[in-house]
């Protein structure tokens, strides 16, 4: 089984999950397609989200579908790419949404959101692991599961978090937290196509979600 590094915090939840039966069956599954294919992120960045953002420390979480497909995207943190590789469109939307939100004119040379991890906010893809060039190739994987289960720890076991749902797909994904105890922002996706049919600029979620943060008497996020 390769984990790679981990925030402390989060050890005792990896080792209830390994317990699992599932949890064995995608170690398997996944250590198989690194094996036989091009896959990214670079193993030791599977869990590269849980190293950065201790559950301790956790204060907004983003969800995204699955990491960037090419050669030097992926760094197991959603929407995030290495340093040096290109801002994939639906990232250079977020950091425009975000200029607007904040009537910013600073555009980040870099695509590597380590720098948000860092302050609290878990960057966490549906599934993990992905092959070289076709997205959402590993979503026959049991990683649905494995996230299912990262969501409801900190639905059920912390309070007034901060989750970003952009799209359909990150929607449903988070049915289950509980409404009543965290702030809940949904909007459409910053891809091309859903933020140029007017379903992603303005929806503000970056002042809004430090707006409640600072509420909350917790240190707001420098986007």
């Amino acid at each position: 089984m390769f984990v790679g590094p981990i925030h402390s915090s989060w050890q005792d939840f990896f080792n209830a999950e390994s317990q699992k039966n599932y949890f064995d069956d995608l170690m398997l599954s996944v250590t198989e397609e690194y094996e036989n294919h091009t896959c990214f992120p670079p193993k030791e960045l599977i869990f590269n989200a849980f190293k950065h953002c201790g559950f301790d420390d956790l204060k907004v979480v983003i969800i995204g579908q699955d990491p960037y497909h090419g050669d030097g995207e992926a760094n197991g943190l959603c929407f995030s790419v290495n340093d040096g590789a290109l801002i994939p469109p639906s990232l250079r939307n977020i950091f425009r949404e975000i200029n607007d939100d904040f009537d910013s004119i600073f555009f980040p040379t870099s695509g590597n959101l380590e720098r948000w991890a860092d302050q609290g906010v878990l960057l966490l893809n549906a599934g993990l692991s992905v092959r070289k060039d076709l997205a959402n190739s590993h979503k026959h994987l049991k990683w649905n599961l494995f996230t299912d289960a990262v969501i409801q720890k900190i639905s059920d076991e912390k309070e007034n978090v901060v989750f970003l749902l952009w799209g359909g797909f990150a929607h449903k994904k988070g049915l289950k937290i509980d409404r009543k105890k965290h702030l809940i922002l949904e909007s459409g996706h910053p891809s091309p196509l859903s933020a140029n049919q007017g379903k992603w600029f303005g929806n503000k979620h970056f002042s809004k979600a430090n707006a409640f943060l600072k509420e909350k008497g917790k240190t707001e996020i420098i986007w």
